[in-house]
């Protein structure tokens, strides 16, 4: 027997539509959560909130563990699923976790339209679809497009972290990533490296663990680059 889909949300709901992102940016989506970062922007105007993007956050432990860990930094999770995205609201709501905000939203669209130049510390997509049929390729969220995307959407000391059990998606991974011109490979010389010292691991990664799966992470970072040499995108505050 399945069981039922529980729709109400135990405390704050930390879903936002896109149209407030939109509109109000996400400063003013999160509010007063979390305090922020005390170190001032450089011309004395403005706190910068240190801001995390997480892709596909599927069951979620990995974003709830990151959000309870660093409660003065925004943690942004978005998910192309709406059941996942209402499952993972209830778990953010019971943890009572200020400093998350929720989207279902295509990764793709996401990283095109949410995110000022220059916002994100760190982007993290963690063991997405494989989509192993070659008909099915171009469904993959690694294409050269969102990566370029996401090289702008980071801060020059941000990063990008991806991790796939699937050793045809890491090969696509690394072409696509090292292609980046905007990128450089945090691993360097090696293209990945299959152990992260203290880094968390998922539901996911524990299964393809147990079933002896090779898993692949990757690292890129932001070359360093004049202002006049980053192209703007649109997006959100």
């Amino acid at each position: 027997m399945s069981r039922s889909l529980k729709y109400e949300i135990p405390g704050v709901d930390p879903r936002v539509p896109l149209s407030d992102v939109a509109e109000k940016g996400w400063t003013s989506v999160f509010g007063s959560h979390p305090p922020r970062d005390s170190r001032a922007h450089p011309e004395g105007l403005e706190e910068i909130p240190r801001r995390v993007l997480e892709i596909g956050f599927g069951r979620g432990e990995f974003l709830l563990a990151m959000a309870a860990r660093e409660p003065e930094v925004e943690f942004v999770g978005i998910e192309v699923s709406w059941k996942r995205t209402l499952k993972m609201a209830r778990k953010v709501a019971r943890a009572k976790l200020e400093n998350v905000r929720l989207v279902d939203v295509s990764a793709e669209h996401a990283i095109q339209v949410l995110f000022e130049p220059e916002s994100l510390d760190a982007i993290w997509l963690n063991f997405s679809d494989p989509w192993p049929k070659v008909r099915h390729g171009h469904r993959r969220v690694i294409q050269s497009g969102f990566v370029g995307d996401a090289a702008v959407a980071l801060k020059p000391s941000g990063a990008l972290l991806v991790a796939t059990d699937d050793v045809p998606y890491a090969h696509q991974i690394d072409e696509v990533l090292s292609s980046e011109v905007r990128l450089q490979n945090a691993y360097a010389p090696f293209p990945f490296v299959s152990e992260v010292p203290e880094r968390m691991q998922t539901g996911y990664e524990e299964q393809w663990r147990a079933e002896g799966r090779s898993i692949h992470f990757f690292a890129y970072r932001p070359r360093l680059r004049s202002d006049s040499g980053r192209t703007r995108v649109g997006g959100a505050r």
